[in-house]
């Protein structure tokens, strides 16, 4: 069978218009990686214990990138570039999890200050570190300012409450307490950046899953201290902040969209 040009251009218009992406049709959309920022709570550490963080993935249906590090406060993971780093990671629509509170007590106005103390305080209040000099803020101010640069780029951010350390030490209930400033201090970060900001109060949400649990099996989760979990302890840490999130425990945040189900069910 012989083609006319004539009857070949035509044919070759329809092929190509039926190859082409209609200009109404659907973009794909990149679906939003989750990155964490806090301490050895959080972090990857060595055996026998390790951070929440590297069990979330678990309990999500986007991926997770752990860049907490152990020993690290608001100040430090502020001053080392860590969030400066995050922030250069980030692409509009991604998540970013904010978790710290374990070292950022004491003062730093002593000669022997850590580099991690933030001053005491949760607005622009201002310390002097007596060992270097440098210049030190609030708590709050090293939240506010990572969380209110990562939304600049298209970020989500979720401050997470510290979690807290064995509530059963020796075999007596010790969550009825106050729980650490840093716990309100966090909520009040986010109410404070607003717009883009969440907050969930994991440390309640651990609080409940430990009572429910009890004693006996709570202080298998802590080989070492008081403060860092084992693997099996970690994964309920992270399981507690996915309930959290699913039951808009302190409103709704970004990730709860990417829960994956079934969400789990570990304090009441």
């Amino acid at each position: 069978m012989k083609f006319s040009p004539s009857t070949i251009f035509p044919l070759l218009l329809a092929a190509g218009s039926s190859a082409a992406p209609s200009q109404n049709s659907p973009r794909q959309t990149k679906p939003p990686t989750v990155y964490l920022a806090g301490d050895s709570t959080m972090a990857r550490t060595n055996s026998p214990h390790n951070g929440w963080g590297e069990y979330l993935s678990k309990y999500l249906t986007i991926s997770v990138v752990n860049k907490a590090i152990s020993g690290r406060s608001a100040r430090s993971f502020t001053n080392e570039g860590r969030f400066a780093e995050i922030e250069r990671l980030v692409v509009p629509n991604d998540i970013v999890i904010i978790s710290f509170g374990h070292n950022d007590g004491s003062s730093p106005n002593s000669a022997n200050d850590n580099g991690r103390s933030a001053c005491p305080g949760t607005g622009n209040e201002v310390c002097k570190s007596g060992k270097t000099g440098e210049t030190v803020y609030t708590y709050n101010h090293y939240l506010q300012t990572a969380g209110r640069a990562l939304i600049a780029k298209g970020a989500k951010v979720v401050f997470s409450s510290q979690t807290p350390k064995n509530l059963w030490q020796n075999g007596q209930w010790s969550g009825n307490y106050e729980p650490p400033r840093f716990v309100g201090y966090a909520a009040q970060a986010a109410r404070n950046v607003g717009n883009g900001a969440s907050f969930v109060d994991h440390y309640q949400a651990v609080t409940k899953t430990y009572q429910r649990l009890g004693s006996q099996k709570v202080n298998t989760f802590y080989p070492v201290d008081y403060t860092h979990t084992s693997p099996e302890g970690a994964d309920v840490i992270a399981q507690a902040f996915a309930q959290a999130v699913s039951r808009d425990f302190n409103g709704t945040t970004a990730v709860k969209p990417y829960l994956r189900n079934p969400v789990p069910n570990v304090f009441n």
